[in-house]
């Protein structure tokens, strides 16, 4: 029985290039949902195995929507994750391929893609009103029917050729090393398909006591004198009242059974409440992984 993976669609997506890359060579259906609460939801009441959702951006920061749901929402786990390099595209309809930036009225995209290319829309495209988008591939589908148009979108190559558009403008992104984080969530254990041994992280989300001066640092410290490396910490309001805050901390190691228990511990002795997100692995994708 082929296994029913969720992804932020329609199809065309970043997110769904990560989900072919982490489910590549599986008897797998992939089924498009319109927002990530609906992929979340998905997975979070059996509808499907598995859900991709993107979690982080290198430009742009965390995806907080993913980040909240994850946390408000639901208790299924982080099962994996991969990184994947980003390259945003300006396309056109094939009936406007002879049109010049100039020309353009409208440009569609998602809010993140959007954000992505700053610099080349303040440089060239000041003139054009911005139209936001649920994702990046919604942004090719209504420019592809709309064809009589002058409109753009910004978005993936995946979506260009689904859609049957044509490139304006290759690799308009503001920043080259532009890589996005894309989690899994389901019940079932799953381990990437990668060529090279994995690595590992672990996700927790810290609630401090309130009225505890020096907390967050002596969270910090069980991790620091215990050598424990930490890639990112970052709080997300707790939506109880203004100043109070979870923090999402992103460990660089699996789950063991001596330094993170020891850690977690010691942190709950100050009367902190530790939830673990996942303990999973991950892979990160070059560029010449993705395009060839």
């Amino acid at each position: 029985m082929s296994k029913k993976i969720a992804f932020l669609g329609p199809h065309g997506t970043f997110t769904e290039e990560a989900a072919h890359s982490i489910f590549e060579n599986d008897q797998v259906q992939y089924i498009s949902f319109g927002s990530i609460p609906d992929v979340l939801d998905a997975v979070a009441m059996k509808k499907v195995d598995y859900a991709v959702v993107p979690l982080e951006n290198s430009i742009e920061g965390s995806v907080n929507l993913t980040l909240d749901w994850i946390i408000h929402e639901m208790e299924l786990p982080i099962l994996a994750e991969l990184v994947l390099p980003i390259a945003q595209h300006l396309f056109v309809s094939t009936a406007q391929s002879s049109i010049s930036l100039s020309q353009i009225q409208r440009i569609y995209s998602h809010p993140q893609a959007i954000a992505q290319c700053r610099r080349f829309i303040h440089n060239h495209l000041t003139h054009a009103e911005i139209i936001y988008t649920n994702s990046t591939a919604e942004a090719a589908e209504t420019v592809s029917e709309n064809p009589e148009k002058p409109w753009a979108a910004i978005g993936t190559r995946l979506a260009k050729e689904l859609y049957s558009l044509t490139f304006l403008k290759e690799s308009i992104e503001d920043y080259k090393d532009n890589y996005t984080r894309f989690i899994v969530v389901g019940e079932n254990p799953l381990q990437l398909r990668s060529t090279q041994t994995p690595s590992y992280r672990t996700m927790i989300l810290v609630t401090l006591p309130k009225d505890y001066p020096g907390a967050l640092y002596q969270v910090l410290a069980a991790f620091a004198w215990r050598k424990i490396n930490l890639s990112r910490i970052e709080s997300r309001p707790t939506k109880k009242g203004l100043g109070n805050y979870y923090f999402i901390i992103d460990i660089e190691q699996k789950m063991d059974d001596v330094l993170l228990p020891g850690a977690f511990a010691e942190i709950e002795a100050l009367g902190c409440q530790i939830r673990i997100l996942g303990s999973y692995p991950y892979d990160v994708k070059t560029k010449d992984e993705v395009h060839s």
